[in-house]
């Protein structure tokens, strides 16, 4: 397929924003794909990654421990709107890029789901804290119990943003069943 699906063209955003000292945030670490990625980009510098689930972050810490590279990241079990009270000052202003894949836990308990508040809140800290260039990228899963209200909220949030601000790209299949997943793409200008 000539076309990138969702998950490769997420990312191939993130790896446009590489840099020799690269700062990523995963906003929901899940099982540890992207946080395990964005240590691979990281060059000397660091991830930070958050999740509310306990197995989503001993999920995380194996996958990166397997690979060599929990040291090259911090995981925080907290909600990723705790994001600027919990990543450290210096780094603020110079974070390459965050990922958020919104639902709930892949093979976990499927009533834990991703809240429209507290998302639109990290998207807000987070877009504080990257460096001009620096990217949000939300996969945003939808098909599930409070997805669509999510995905309605964080949409217009984003469409909302300032374009002096902020380029805002939607990409998706949309002649897929089942409520293919979708990305909303926030680049800072």
């Amino acid at each position: 397929m000539i076309v990138e699906g969702i998950l490769p063209f997420a990312r191939l955003l993130l790896q446009k924003t590489v840099s020799e000292k690269g700062y990523f945030v995963d906003a929901t670490a899940g099982n540890g794909h992207d946080t395990l990625f964005l240590a691979q980009l990281a060059g000397d510098g660091h991830v930070f990654a958050f999740d509310v689930q306990e197995q989503a972050i001993a999920n995380t810490a194996s996958r990166l421990q397997d690979a060599s590279l929990l040291h090259k990241a911090t995981l925080f079990r907290a909600g990723h709107e705790q994001a600027s009270s919990l990543i450290p000052e210096c780094v603020h202003g110079h974070v390459n890029a965050a990922i958020f894949n919104l639902g709930y836990l892949p093979k976990g308990d499927k009533t834990v789901i991703t809240k429209p508040d507290t998302t639109i809140s990290a998207i807000e800290q987070l877009f504080e804290m990257l460096k001009p260039g620096g990217i949000i990228v939300l996969v945003i899963y939808h098909g599930h119990a409070g997805g669509a209200d999510e995905r309605d909220a964080v949409t217009t949030y984003a469409a909302s943003l300032d374009q002096q601000k902020a380029h805002v790209l939607q990409y998706g299949f949309i002649n897929q069943a089942n409520t293919p997943p979708f990305i909303v793409a926030i680049e800072k200008r």
